[in-house]
């Protein structure tokens, strides 16, 4: 929610949406506005227009989304419009809606925007201006210094996964509310959610490429709108591990495992942060490898390389924020035995056993178990350090 006093003459909003045969029949059916133009192909092949065109109050509803999600957002009542259809729109048209702050009345706390939306050929096909008023919350007489600390907000990206799963659960068992993270495995992030739920925590689902900026943007629009702030960013996030030698390998897929780790990490680094220095506390948590340290096996060259890059990148970045009390630690994990391992033969399995000193595969419980600790104040002492959850197999 943004509060009266932020907002700026000349901030400035977008949103985009595909429109589809299934929106126009939804808005038939929830206003009854069934007129031929909109739904009948052979009474508009008749007109000027030739084909049907979408109600020009369908996309002039998005201006709705954008001031209650977007400008100012939660607490927005918006009271006046005035519109002008200039272009018609179609199924399949990709419109842009645009805001823009154009005026400030403080004694009303009214807001009046520019509000315009666009084709994907850019060409405006409305245009109008809105105003509205910020409502905000009441706040009661007395001022309630809240620790910081006591906010318990983890952030999971790739939080389906074998261990990033057990870290939500181990996270809420610890009194965490948990966003969990997917790319692909939407019901499996619902179902975590729904078992955090069942600890009395509370839990949302967020989805997010996290090699694309803007959808880290977007996801964490959503989160801070749900719980305003995040305290914990725990990094699971990996792609498959095959076994390739040099000579097989193509740059691309050294780049694809550079961009999971490093890009990803960035952007969301660059996105979260701001929201840490604000109380002054955070903990950030990554996922190597013990393979980053002593001699790795052979044919992992791009996944090593990537989560090497990542502990350099973590260590960085831990002596930089420290002054503002948000500590970086990482997390390194022997073989686990989760969904990643599937395709190493089972004899590598047996052997890397034999080889652990505890004689047996890490479980992701193991693995969360210290990203508990790391994510608790019993680690605020630490920064840029790295617990090994590997039986005993690197010890150093």
């Amino acid at each position: 929610m943004s509060k009266f006093a932020d907002i700026k003459v000349g901030d400035m909003a977008e949103l985009n949406h595909v429109i589809t045969q299934s929106d126009i029949e939804k808005f038939v059916e929830l206003t009854g506005d069934d007129n031929k133009l909109h739904i009948d192909k052979e009474y508009a092949s008749k007109t000027i227009f030739k084909k049907p065109v979408a109600h020009g109050m369908l996309s002039a509803s998005f201006i709705s989304t954008i001031i209650g999600t977007k400008l100012p957002g939660d607490g927005a009542l918006w009271f006046s419009q005035k519109l002008e259809f200039l272009l018609p729109v179609r199924v399949g048209d990709e419109i842009t809606i645009h805001a823009e702050v154009i005026r400030k009345i403080d004694r009303d706390k009214v807001i009046e925007l520019k509000t315009d939306i666009f084709n994907q050929h850019k060409q405006k096909v409305t245009t109008g201006e809105a105003k509205l008023k910020v409502i905000e919350k009441e706040l009661s007489g007395e001022v309630i210094v809240e620790d910081n600390k006591s906010k318990k907000i983890a952030l999971v990206i790739g939080g389906t996964g074998g261990i990033g799963r057990a870290a939500c659960l181990a996270l809420a068992g610890d009194g965490f509310d948990i966003i969990v993270h997917y790319n692909h495995s939407v019901n499996v992030a619902r179902q975590i959610k729904e078992e955090v739920e069942k600890t009395g925590r509370k839990s949302m689902v967020v989805n997010a490429d996290i090699v694309d900026e803007l959808q880290i943007k977007e996801m964490m629009r959503k989160i801070t709108r749900e719980f305003e702030t995040v305290t914990v960013l725990v990094n699971c996030t990996t792609i498959r591990v095959p076994n390739m030698k040099l000579m097989s390998l193509d740059w691309q897929d050294i780049q694809n495992h550079i961009d999971i780790n490093i890009k990803g990490s960035f952007y969301l680094i660059r996105n979260i942060i701001p929201l840490m220095e604000k109380v002054k506390y955070g903990k950030v948590i990554n996922i190597i490898t013990q393979y980053t340290e002593g001699t790795p096996p052979s044919e992992l060259i791009p996944y090593i390389t990537a989560k090497a890059a990542l502990s350099g990148f973590s260590r960085a970045l831990a002596v930089e924020l420290a002054p503002k009390g948000i500590r970086v630690n990482m997390v390194s994990p022997g073989m686990t035995n989760t969904e990643l391992i599937s395709d190493v033969p089972e004899k590598v399995r047996l052997i890397t056993e034999a080889k652990t000193p505890l004689k047996k595969l890490a479980k992701p419980e193991d693995v969360a178990n210290a990203i508990c600790f790391l994510a608790s104040d019993k680690s605020d002492y630490l920064t840029g350090e790295t617990i090994r959850v590997n039986g005993g197999q690197v010890m150093i």
